[in-house]
C-alpha cells in the first residue's frame, strides 16, 4: 500500500478548496521546525467529507497496459508515482532516498475554466535523503497546481513533473527513467533501469483495502530497478549506484472509519527475492483482515500473501523529539510458507517527515534466513497514523 502516501493526496483537496480562486500557485516546506500536521491519514482517506460521486472506482481486476499505465489516470481521484532506493559510492558512502509525486483531482470531471490560472489537478511532491554516513535526514515537501504547465503528467513520452522535480522516460519506452529533484543544496539525478517486470499487487492488480465496493486501488510495483547517477549533499556531488523500488497506485478509495493507518514494508533480499507487505491497523491496535502483501522470488511468479501468511512483531520503539510521537523501530517479520525469517532495523532512527500529513518513512537494513540459508538486504518502511487524532474526534 504504498499508498504509502497516497493518503496525503487528500491534502491536495484541501489546498484546492482553499486556493481554487487564489493567485498563489506553489508552497514549499522544509524542516526544521516541524509544523503541526494539517491533516491525518484518517482525514485524508477516511469516510469522505467531500463527495466522491463522479470519479472512477477500482471495482474489479483490470488489464494493465504498459507503458500507458505508467501515465496518469485522471478519472480517479488520486494517484501517485513512488520511488525509494538504496545508493552508495564506490568507497561505500551510503544513501537512502524517497521521491514521490502525487496527483489529486479538484472535482470529478472538473472543467478547465477560462483563466490560465485555473486547474483541474493539484500535485504534491516529497523528497527525502538519508545520509547513512553522517546520520543526517533531509526532507522536503512541495505543492503546485497544474495551471500554466507548472505540474502535470503524461503517458507518452512518459513524464510527470512538479516544477523542476520530474520523472521522465530516457529514450524510447518506459522505463528507463530519469529522476531529477533539487531543493537547496540537496539534489538527485538518477537513471533507473527496468529490472524485473512489473508485479501486479493484490488480485491481478486490484488491491482491496476494505469490504465496501470501490474501497480499493489499482497497484503495481517494479521491485528491483538498477540505479545509477548522482546525489548532491550540501553542494558536494557523489557518483552512486544501487537499486530502487517503484510503486504506482491510483484509486478513489478511502480507509474505513475503524482504520487509522498502516505499516508498509518493501524489502529487497540479497538472494534476488523481494517482499512487499502492508499491515492495516485499527484504532484499537488490532490488525485489519485486508492486510496483504506479495512475495517475489528471484525467478518465477509472485505469490500473494494474506494477513494469515505473515507474522510481524514489533521489537523496539523510537520517540520523535519534534512531534513526541512514538513509532515502531525494529521488527521481526516471518513468512513461514516461504521460509523467511527477517530482522528489520532502521538505518537511521529519525526519518520522520514533519510535513502536511506527518509520517515516518525511511531506509532499513535486514538480516535473517531464507529457506534456512543466511540472507541480508535492504528496503524501506512507511508508518502512518501514529499519534493522530482525526478532525472528527477533536
Amino acid at each position: 500500500m504504498r499508498q504509502g502516501l497516497g493518503l496525503i493526496l487528500g491534502v491536495g483537496m484541501v489546498l484546492g478548496a482553499l486556493g481554487a480562486g487564489a493567485a498563489w500557485v506553489t508552497r514549499e516546506a522544509a524542516p526544521p521546525p516541524a509544523p503541526a500536521p494539517t491533516m491525518t491519514v484518517a482525514d485524508a482517506l477516511g469516510d469522505p467529507a467531500l463527495a466522491l460521486e463522479g470519479y472512477a472506482r477500482a471495482l474489479g481486476p483490470r488489464t494493465f497496459h504498459f507503458p500507458e499505465d505508467h501515465g496518469p489516470h485522471p478519472d480517479f481521484r488520486t494517484e501517485w508515482w513512488y520511488w525509494t532506493g538504496h545508493l552508495a559510492t564506490a568507497d561505500g558512502h551510503g544513501f537512502g532516498y524517497q521521491f514521490t509525486l502525487f496527483r489529486t483531482a479538484l472535482a470529478p470531471g472538473a472543467p478547465q475554466g477560462s483563466s490560465a490560472w485555473s486547474a483541474r489537478q493539484i500535485y504534491m511532491g516529497h523528497l527525502t535523503l538519508s545520509d547513512l554516513a553522517t546520520g543526517r535526514f533531509h526532507a522536503f515537501e512541495r505543492f503546485s497546481r497544474s495551471a500554466l504547465g507548472l505540474a502535470g503528467a503524461r503517458a507518452e513520452p512518459f513524464r510527470v513533473w512538479l516544477e523542476d522535480w520530474s520523472a521522465e522516460a530516457v529514450g524510447e519506452g518506459t522505463p528507463p527513467l530519469r529522476l531529477t529533484a533539487r531543493r537547496g543544496d540537496i539534489a538527485l539525478s538518477l537513471v533507473l533501469e527496468p529490472g524485473k517486470p512489473p508485479v501486479l499487487q493484490g488480485d491481478r492488480g486490484l488491491s482491496q483495502k476494505g469490504a465496501r465496493p470501490g474501497q480499493a486501488s489499482y497497484y503495481y510495483s517494479l521491485t528491483r530497478m538498477p540505479t545509477h547517477g548522482q546525489v548532491t549533499v550540501e553542494g558536494r556531488a557523489y557518483d552512486v549506484t544501487g537499486e530502487s523500488w517503484m510503486d504506482r497506485e491510483w484509486s478513489t478509495s478511502s480507509l474505513g472509519r475503524e482504520q487509522v493507518g498502516w505499516d508498509w514494508f518493501s524489502l529487497q533480499l540479497s538472494d534476488g527475492s523481494e517482499l512487499m507487505y502492508y499491515q492495516l491497523r485499527h484504532r484499537d491496535g488490532t490488525v485489519d483482515p485486508f492486510t496483504a502483501g506479495t512475495y517475489v522470488p528471484a525467478r518465477g511468479e509472485p505469490v500473494h500473501l494474506t494477513r494469515e501468511d505473515v507474522r510481524l512483531e514489533v521489537k523496539g520503539t523510537w520517540k520523535s523529539p519534534r512531534s513526541a510521537v512514538e513509532y515502531p523501530a525494529r521488527w521481526r517479520l516471518e513468512v513461514p510458507a516461504q521460509g523467511l525469517a527477517l530482522d528489520v532495523v532502521p538505518a537511521l532512527a529519525d526519518q520522520e517527515l514533519p510535513v502536511s500529513v506527518r509520517y515516518w518513512e525511511g531506509a532499513v537494513g535486514l538480516t535473517g534466513t531464507h529457506g534456512g540459508a543466511p540472507v541480508k538486504g535492504q528496503g524501506y518502511v512507511e508508518l502512518t497514523g501514529y499519534g493522530d487524532t482525526p478532525l472528527r474526534e477533536r
